[in-house]
């Protein structure tokens, strides 16, 4: 189902944010070896479950872990 590789990909997001530190949204599809939009809905359900932070850096949005 759907939302079972959104949780794959969830954890893989967690995963590398956890051991890379924060970077933009391309750098992480790119660590994760993901190309389709399962990323962006990873992100939101990681979001949503308040464990990301975001911060704009020089037009750039990044994305790391909530501390």
């Amino acid at each position: 189902m759907l939302t079972d590789k959104i949780g794959t990909i969830a954890g893989k997001v967690w995963r590398t944010l956890n051991h890379q530190g924060e970077m933009s949204i391309s750098a992480l599809k790119k660590a994760i070896g993901a190309k389709d939009s399962s990323v962006d809905w990873a992100i939101g359900w990681l979001a949503r479950e308040d464990k990301l932070a975001f911060r704009m850096d020089k037009n750039v949005l990044k994305v790391g872990l909530k501390k």
